[in-house]
Formats: C-alpha cells, sequence, structure tokens
C-alpha cells in the first residue's frame, strides 16, 4: 500500500515513512494511510442488474472521515483526490473506501444515506486544486504558533492543539481543549482579523486530543488511538481492581491524562477466570482461627490467607484448597489450619533456562565477570590456607624438606670476609693509601725515638 497523494513517494513506495508500507504516524505527505482500510470486497463482481454503491469514505488530516456521495456517476476509486462540498466553499480529502464496506462503516457509525452529514463529491481534484491544498496545509504550523501566542495575550484557560485549514483555504478549524466554560468570542475576531480568513472553534476531549497529536506509549508502540482504534469507551479504575494492579495513577494514565484504553482489553479475560474464585470478603473457620484474604494470583490459581489474630504471615493456598475449606464451612465444620494446607503445595522448581535447541541463555551477561588473574590468585590462597591449616592440626607431620639452592656458576664471586679480623684493623693490600700513612707514621715515630736516645 502507497501513498496515492504523498509527494515522497516513488514507485509505488513511500519514502516518508522510510518505505515501511503505509503511514502510520500521519506525517507522511498528507498522511493519507492513516487508519487505513484494506477492501477485501474489491474484487467482488456483483449480480446482474445490482449497481454499484454511490456513497464514498473521504479521509482529511489525522484520519479524520466523512461519506460523500457521487451525484454526477464520476469514475472513482481509492485513493483519488476529489474536491467535496465544504461549509462554506470546498475541501480536498483522499476516497479512502469505496464500493461495499461503506456500507458496514456507515451502519457502524448509524448513519444512513438520506444522513444530513452525507454531503456531494464535486470533481476529482485538479493541480491547480492540489497547489492550493499544499499551500494551505504549509501555513498550518506559523498559524497554530500565531494563534497561541494571541491566546497568552487574552488570558484565555484554553490550550490550542492543532489547525486544520480547508481545501480552498478560506476557513480554518482551531481544535482545543479546555476543562470549563469558555468566552472565545473575542478571540474569533482576533483570529479572524491577523489572518483574515474564516474562523471555526472545536472543542475536543483530552483522548480526541491524543489521538490527533499521535506518540509513543509506555509499550514502545504508537497509540492506539492514533493507528487503529476509532471508538473510546469509558474506562473506570474497577478494570484495574478486577485485573490485581495497584491504583497507581502514574502508571495507570496514558499520554492524554486518562485511565489507557488497554485497560479494557484484556478485561473479559480475567471476568471469565475470576467466575471460579470464591469473593474476597469471605472470611475461613480453620480451627486455629478466622482467616482473611490477602491478594491472589489469577493464572496460577494460587491465593493468600492470613489469621485475624496473627496477620505478620501470609500462607498461600490453591483454588482447589480454598473451594475446600469453603464447601466445608457450608456444612458447619471447621478445616485443618493453613499451615497443613501449605505444606501439602508442591511448588515446582524453576528452571531459568534450558538450552533445548542450542540457544544460549538471556542472562548468561548480567552476573559480571571476574578476571583469571584474580582467580588464579585466589585458587593459591585457598591452597596455601589449606597447608597451614594441615600442619597447625598436625604437628607431628613430617614437613618436607626444601631442596638446598644450587650456586650460580655466571654469578660473580664475593670477596671472603675475614671473620677472625677484629674491628678496626684493615687486611693489607685492601687500602693502599692507607699503607703508606701508617708506614709513614711508623718512621717518624722511629726516628723521634732515636733522636732522644742520643
Amino acid at each position: 500500500m502507497a501513498c496515492g497523494s504523498c509527494g515522497t513517494t516513488e514507485n509505488g513506495v513511500p519514502k516518508g515513512c522510510k518505505s515501511n508500507g503505509n503511514c502510520g504516524s500521519g506525517t507522511c505527505g498528507s498522511g493519507s494511510n492513516k487508519l487505513a482500510v484494506f477492501d477485501w470486497l474489491s474484487n467482488m463482481t456483483l449480480p446482474s442488474g445490482q449497481e454499484r454503491f454511490n456513497i464514498f469514505e473521504v479521509r482529511f488530516k489525522n484520519g479524520r472521515k466523512h461519506f460523500y456521495t457521487n451525484p454526477d456517476n464520476l469514475s472513482i476509486v481509492m485513493g483519488d483526490i476529489v474536491a467535496v462540498e465544504g461549509s462554506p466553499g470546498h475541501d480536498i480529502g483522499t476516497v479512502s473506501l469505496a464500493g461495499e464496506l461503506v456500507k458496514v462503516q456507515m451502519k457502524k457509525r448509524k448513519i444512513t444515506a438520506d444522513h444530513e452529514d452525507v454531503k456531494k463529491i464535486y470533481r476529482k481534484a485538479s493541480q491547480r486544486d492540489i497547489d492550493i491544498w499544499q499551500k494551505s496545509r504549509g501555513k498550518e504550523e506559523e498559524t497554530q504558533r500565531r494563534g497561541r501566542e494571541i491566546l497568552g495575550r487574552l488570558g484565555l484557560q484554553m490550550k490550542l492543539s492543532d489547525v486544520e485549514y480547508q481545501g480552498d483555504g478560506n476557513k480554518a478549524t482551531f481544535y482545543y481543549t479546555a476543562e470549563t466554560r469558555v468566552d472565545f468570542r473575542q478571540l474569533i475576531r482576533d483570529l479572524a482579523s491577523a489572518f483574515s480568513i474564516r474562523i471555526e472553534m472545536k472543542q475536543v476531549g483530552a483522548r480526541q486530543e491524543a489521538a490527533r497529536l499521535g506518540g509513543v506509549g509506555s509499550c514502545g508502540r504508537e497509540l492506539c488511538c492514533s493507528t487503529w482504534l476509532t471508538d473510546f469507551r469509558k474506562v473506570t479504575t474497577s478494570a484495574a481492581r478486577y485485573q490485581q494492579l495497584s491504583l497507581n495513577p502514574l502508571k495507570l494514565a496514558g499520554q492524554c491524562g486518562k485511565l489507557k484504553c488497554c485497560l479494557n482489553f484484556e478485561l473479559d479475560t480475567y471476568l471469565d477466570a475470576l467466575k471460579t474464585f470464591p469473593k474476597q470478603d469471605l472470611v475461613l473457620k480453620t480451627e486455629k482461627g478466622e482467616a482473611v484474604f490477602v491478594k491472589m494470583d489469577i493464572f496460577k490459581n494460587h491465593l493468600w490467607y492470613t489469621y485475624k489474630e496473627e496477620r505478620f504471615k501470609w500462607f498461600r493456598l490453591t483454588l482447589e484448597q480454598v473451594l475446600e475449606i469453603v464447601q466445608l464451612n457450608r456444612n458447619k465444620e471447621k478445616s485443618i489450619s493453613l499451615e497443613e494446607y501449605e505444606a501439602e503445595i508442591v511448588i515446582p522448581v524453576k528452571v531459568d533456562f534450558e538450552d533445548a535447541v542450542g540457544q544460549d541463555s538471556l542472562t548468561r551477561f548480567d552476573a559480571p565477570k571476574t578476571s583469571k588473574r584474580k582467580r588464579n590468585s585466589r585458587n593459591r590462597n585457598k591452597k596455601k590456607a589449606v597447608v597451614n591449616t594441615n600442619n597447625r592440626n598436625n604437628p607431628n607431620q613430617k614437613r618436607k624438606p626444601q631442596a638446598k639452592r644450587q650456586p650460580n656458576q655466571h654469578a660473580k664471586p664475593k670477596p671472603q670476609s675475614n671473620e677472625n679480623q677484629p674491628k678496626g684493623e684493615v687486611k693489607k693490600g685492601n687500602n693502599p693509601r692507607r699503607n703508606n700513612n701508617r708506614n709513614r707514621k711508623n718512621n717518624n715515630q722511629k726516628n723521634e725515638n732515636n733522636s732522644e736516645n742520643k
């Protein structure tokens, strides 16, 4: 499926949406494939004498759709750009659905062929109509920015979320959200004088605003309301209670600030599963005392109960055990204690990973790796510690004689030390200067002694 009216389409492949096949976000060109419907009845041949359904579904900006009749019997197929009746003037849109599936969509929205909302298709859009349409669409961002400046100057308690120009460029629709009633008569005058066009104000809810703007939810996918969800059902906090979810507004609220629409998706499954569970306000009577409900795991069929007198400890029971206790209480009998019931439960050992098809575990990188050096040093220390403890525990154990080291043949010989020589004496020949000085002193003393004797 390609963007029929998108200027970035080449050879049937849309470039703006990274060649993924459709424009889910509505940002590629005119967003013509947002909330697209596949016409699976396009190749069906009608019975003889039956005319083709003459009402078409036309899509505009951000997935806005309306039904238009074809009074002139123009040859129109899905993807054609047509000029339709506006209020006033004409608008430009893309044919999103044709044929028998239009009847199904009209029946879903409770719209009949003679309804006042079903307007006319004037003609197929010419190149001049498309140029004016694209030029008007290019002014929407600047118009929205200036409109917010005017809002701030007037001090109105409202939020301008989007601006949509009509195909002929003579009218602009301003979409806004507000919690209270707003008097925007002065705002319309200022906007009309600033842009010299016809102004229409349209209030939308928080969910409709999120659907028009789009975005990515906490699940990592595009918002359901902006991609495929067309009707908004009421979401209450009871849906979260039935699914055993914590009533945390930060987690339960979507980007619109309201409860997430996906809370209703699995609600029926939970309600069917809860039919076999006893009521949560039911009190179990045992020999040790009365027990009250704490919490449950619906899909594992486990329930937790605690005694009224001893609320510090919880006991896990299976659904069959709880139903057995309830049946005994109905017969005015007390069951055994919860400790005995809990001891009967066999909890299977959870296998984190089983290499059945030759794949590696997904958690193999969670534990930090230790280097080989640290591992080897730890092993050495452990071995030394084991040897020391063995020697201490066994004092009679003979130690292995240590091998004597062989002298190194290539090492230089050390000078022999005179152990018997007293301190202060120096071996002759070690220091020739000291020996010469001593000889001189001795000769001088001898000469002095000889002179005294004379």
